[in-house]
């Protein structure tokens, strides 16, 4: 599963990388939403949460949709600018229609609401459907939907001034620190772009991001089948301090591409590709590949020791030790005229992590 960006013909500046005050106040609010994802940022969060106002506290609820579990488009500014004000402005020039139905497709959490075929602000059967959707999600969904749809210019305001007392609740000073890292982060990745071209700059961004070989697209490692162009605007790539592990991309029709993506760290760690997540769950799906590592993981064993031991036939011990060869899970010395395979246990360690980290890039 991939996302491809078409960048056929983009020229030079089509790809840009900058810095998003609203982007990363979104990933705060992530962080707050959803801390689970973030343990090494527990810390900061908890201390977040124990100071804010609560009618600031009450506020984020109710329009934490649009940051939870995946984030507005809208929220991912295409054009950055200095300053979050600037952003907001940027926002507030955004018609109904098109801020309603991003709005919506993170409430309800269905893209089916960006396929209706009318506006759900001007279309009941739309409108319907709109907030069925929403009710399956939750009381909470369904409230803000119904305001959302009754009067978007009055829940636009609301979430702008929502956003407005975050920063004086605690995104000034989070800004603050994280500029450091984020102006060091755009000096390397700008450097990479200007003097090695778009795929060193891609390949410094994350293991799961990379320009196809022919150079017409490039290729995001996510737990969905996409396809989006780049044109005519380019694309726009965000650091971020407070995203990691997320991948954030917005691909949606109509909205320009923009990749949210953690600064790096100074060792980071490989992403594991989900072609190879996939290929272990496979291999650990069937009972026999089961019990054959269960005898590998006391030790080295031969295709005629497997066979003994679990009663089967070396051919069909070759097959399935095959396929956990493939998926990365064994190992294979010769000794002599014997190959002894042997249990590959930290990929096996790793599964579980890495499979996390699959499915929240």
């Amino acid at each position: 599963m991939t996302l491809r960006i078409d960048i056929t013909g983009l020229p030079s500046d089509g790809v840009r990388f900058a810095a998003s005050p609203l982007a990363e106040l979104t990933a705060m609010l992530h962080v707050l939403a959803a801390p689970a994802h973030h343990p090494q940022l527990a810390g900061w969060a908890a201390d977040v949460r124990s100071a804010l106002p609560p009618e600031l506290a009450e506020r984020l609820q109710e329009a934490e949709f649009l940051w939870r579990s995946s984030q507005a488009d809208f929220l991912l500014p295409a054009r950055p600018r200095p300053t979050l004000a600037g952003e907001l402005d940027d926002v507030d020039r955004i018609d109904d229609d098109t801020y309603a139905t991003a709005a919506l497709v993170t409430t309800c959490g269905s893209t089916r609401v960006r396929s209706a075929a009318r506006s759900p602000l001007t279309d009941a059967a739309a409108r319907e459907r709109a907030l069925d959707l929403a009710q399956a999600r939750g009381a909470r969904q369904e409230a803000f939907a119904e305001r959302l749809l009754a009067d978007p210019a009055a829940v636009r305001a609301r979430v702008r001034h929502t956003l407005e007392q975050c920063a004086e609740a605690f995104f000034d000073a989070a800004w603050t620190g994280a500029a450091a890292q984020l102006a060091a982060d755009l000096r390397l990745k700008n450097d990479l772009l200007r003097h090695q071209g778009i795929g060193a700059a891609l390949a410094s961004v994350s293991g799961a991001l990379a320009l196809a070989p022919d150079g017409a697209c490039i290729i995001v490692d996510k737990l969905q089948d996409k396809a989006t162009a780049a044109h005519p605007g380019g694309i726009t790539l965000i650091p971020s301090v407070f995203n990691s592990p997320h991948l954030v991309v917005v691909h949606a029709p109509g909205w320009q591409p923009v990749v949210q993506y953690p600064v790096a760290e100074p060792d980071p760690p490989q992403p594991v590709s989900l072609e190879t997540v996939e290929l272990r769950l496979e291999a650990l799906s069937h009972p026999l590949r089961l019990r054959l590592l269960r005898t590998l993981a006391r030790g080295p064993h031969t295709t005629g020791e497997l066979a003994h031991a679990w009663e089967l036939t070396s051919p069909e011990v070759s097959r399935h030790l095959a396929v956990m060869r493939r998926a990365g899970l064994l190992s294979a010395e010769r000794r002599g005229r014997y190959i002894h395979y042997a249990l590959n246990l930290p990929a096996l360690t790793a599964l579980g992590t890495d499979l996390l980290a699959a499915v929240l890039r």
